[in-house]
């Protein structure tokens, strides 16, 4: 099982939308979704379009990014999900661990809460017994673990008879768009081959994007696309399509062309299309096909949704 995780964000809600209802054979996989954002508009739509084509998720309840990271805004995301009103079923609640054991308690019960997921994005201190303690709750289904290289953290996580799933950081952020040109292509990710025979229930990464939240950014120097696709039976490359013309801000639908035409050309030697590389070919040979930073992320995200969901369907 995959568990993407992503924050929700415009574009990342988009791509959830498109992959919902694109997409059969998905429950193989189950976005996790932290809200960044006070106004939900979008991501109550995102969720009515998830429960209506069954795809399930994972909705974190407490999250701490974006708008979250201020002491003085509604962080009530439950009870601002009308989308979720009157339904346990199609999503599974989530919530993040920062030593507040206590108080996620106390609104696991308040909600009636089953089967819920925790999210630890740093790792388990297996040596803290009240962590330990508060992971044996009968109400607690889900362990979502960061960093989870450590076999002992992992032998004992799994000794409580929890779904165990490792959350890992395997996209290589560079600082400028323009670094990703050396090397173009970079070893990804192997979790989906190997994650059954290490225990697990299933494996999280966030995507083709950064571990860390950004919130917005400036016009680049540099276009560069991110796609990630199966290079051997157990790996996962990602390769990047970077514009050439780097040296100023100007004329990013040039730079955009001169990303995408290197995609087909790649993709020419057998390698496994998405509809969301198609659609990339498709608009790097338009005359008006540059759609917008936020749609490149939005089609890079939704192509390693259909990646993963292909390979795990298989």
């Amino acid at each position: 099982m995959y568990f993407p995780y992503l924050r929700g964000k415009q574009f990342e809600l988009l791509a959830l939308r498109d992959f919902a209802t694109g997409n059969q054979g998905k429950e193989k996989v189950v976005p996790i979704i932290e809200p960044v954002k006070q106004q939900f508009g979008g991501l109550n739509t995102a969720i009515s379009t998830m429960l209506d084509s069954g795809l399930q998720f994972a909705m974190i309840l407490n999250p701490k990014d974006g708008d979250f990271k201020h002491p003085n805004v509604n962080n009530d995301i439950f009870g601002s999900l009308t989308s979720l009103a009157g339904t346990h079923d199609g999503w599974i609640p989530a919530y993040i661990y920062r030593r507040n054991a206590n108080a996620l308690l106390d609104h696991i019960d308040q909600n009636n809460l089953q089967q819920v997921m925790i999210i630890l994005p740093n790792g388990a201190d297996v040596n803290d017994e009240s962590l330990m303690d508060f992971l044996r709750n009968e109400r607690v289904s889900y362990i979502v673990n960061g960093n989870n290289g450590n076999r002992s953290t992992r032998a004992r996580l799994l000794r409580l008879n929890k779904q165990l799933i490792s959350l890992e950081d395997r996209f290589n952020n560079k600082s400028r768009n323009a670094d990703y040109a050396e090397p173009d292509d970079e070893f990804f990710s192997d979790d989906f081959a190997y994650y059954n025979a290490d225990g697990l229930y299933g494996f999280s990464d966030y995507t083709s994007l950064p571990k860390d939240f950004i919130e917005g950014g400036m016009m680049p120097y540099a276009i560069a696309i991110h796609l990630t696709y199966q290079k051997a039976e157990d790996q996962i490359f990602v390769h990047h399509f970077v514009s050439d013309s780097n040296f100023d801000q100007s004329n990013v639908r040039g730079k955009f062309h001169e990303a995408a035409i290197k995609i087909a050309p790649f993709y020419s030697n057998g390698i496994a299309h998405t509809t969301a590389v198609d659609e990339l070919i498709e608009k790097a040979n338009q005359e008006d096909g540059y759609p917008g930073l936020g749609y490149i992320k939005k089609l890079s995200i939704l192509n390693h949704l259909e990646l993963i969901n292909g390979i795990l369907s298989d």
